[in-house]
């Protein structure tokens, strides 16, 4: 992905930052990116978890295996998008997010404060840091996100699709995952790369190609 902090193309990093780690293998963050993301304000982008007090624990873990995701994965290309933004050209949109890590992000998430639903954009950065907007109340995390869909949809404009799919599947991309067991987000990149491709042939040659995928899902399961 073409953005601020990305690796022009992914590679062994064996230096990667504890919940980063599980990329370490083929990383597109380097080892200083990746501690930089375990900080509660990282000079990457100088945004602070804590502009409502200070988080809970449960829940940061959360927001850094998000980063550690979009930072550090080599797996999300069949979602990337050209953007015409100051700080990157390209971002990604509607991955589907198992249901089990987002249902998890929101159950920790929920006690822990904020005072925006969207935190792509509206923030007073006058101190050189994200501050809540002139207006904003700091109130629960359930308060302006009633449900995980909300939550893990609107916090970063649609950035995760909330995925009807389960972990393990080879539908839908997993936040966490066991580096010893490989990385199942792989496979779930192929399957849906070759679905677009589909898309893109003429209609008679697509249920082909979805059967293909099909097949190959099923080969990379026994």
């Amino acid at each position: 992905m073409d953005a601020k902090h990305h690796k022009a193309e992914p590679g062994p990093e064996d230096k990667l930052h504890n919940q980063c780690t599980p990329w370490k293998k083929n990383a597109c963050c380097s080892a200083r990116v990746s501690q930089e993301l375990h900080k509660d304000t990282s000079s990457l982008y100088n945004f602070t978890w804590d502009h409502c007090g200070k988080m809970e624990p449960a829940c940061q873990r959360h927001f850094i295996q998000d980063n550690c995701l979009y930072e550090c994965s080599p797996n999300l290309g069949p979602w990337i998008q050209e953007v015409n933004q100051k700080w990157r050209k390209e971002r990604f949109l509607n991955v589907p997010l198992c249901k089990e890590d987002c249902q998890s992000w929101w159950e920790d998430c929920r006690t822990s404060y904020t005072c925006k639903s969207n935190w792509h954009r509206g923030w007073d950065w006058t101190s050189g840091s994200n501050k809540c907007p002139t207006g904003t109340i700091c109130r629960t995390f359930e308060a302006y996100f009633p449900t995980p869909a909300a939550l893990c949809e609107g916090l970063w404009s649609h950035s995760y699709k909330l995925s009807n799919y389960s972990r393990g599947s080879g539908r839908c991309i997993q936040m966490w995952f066991d580096p010893a067991q490989g990385n199942p987000n792989e496979e779930v990149a192929r399957f849906y790369a070759l679905a677009l491709t589909a898309e893109a042939w003429p209609q008679g040659i697509r249920p082909l190609l979805l059967c293909l995928a099909l097949m190959l899902s099923l080969w990379l399961h026994d």
